[in-house]
């Protein structure tokens, strides 16, 4: 966590330099709060301009009323089809967590706690371009690399 990334109000935004490229890890680690309803983990690209909303080349959404975590990419402002399938849902309100983002070349793979837990086939083809990296949500981030 570089001092230039901010971090307020439970949201934290990263910069990747270089972008994400294959063989490249992320790592997000935290705390749930004790009556979470959700947390979201965002790679997207710095907007062309101001107004413009960046690409999106993977959003996780993890909802805990539903028991879900939904994966899904934004490309030039158009939401695509969401995933959702899962073999187990790894949250637990108040516990530690640490979720894995491996970018590798078809996909980005997500592990949590060392288990895996989905995959996400790129959209974006322009890994590099995923410069930016946002967590927010009802959690205190212990550690993001």
């Amino acid at each position: 966590m570089d001092d230039q990334d901010k971090k307020e109000n439970g949201e934290y935004v990263g910069e990747i330099k270089g972008g994400m490229r294959p063989s490249m890890k992320l790592v997000v680690m935290g705390i749930i709060d004790k009556k979470p309803k959700s947390i979201e983990v965002t790679l997207s690209c710095k907007p062309q301009n101001e107004d413009a909303e960046g690409d999106v080349g993977l959003q996780l959404k993890v909802s805990f009323m539903d028991k879900a975590v939904q994966r899904n990419a934004r490309l030039a402002g158009k939401w695509g089809p969401c995933e959702n399938t899962l073999s187990f849902f790894p949250f637990a309100p108040g516990e530690a967590f640490k979720m894995e983002i491996v970018c590798e070349h078809q996909q980005f793979r997500i592990l949590v706690d060392g288990q895996p837990l989905c995959g996400f086939t790129h959209r974006l083809s322009k890994l590099a371009s995923l410069t930016a990296l946002r967590v927010f949500g009802d959690l205190q981030l212990t550690k993001v690399a």
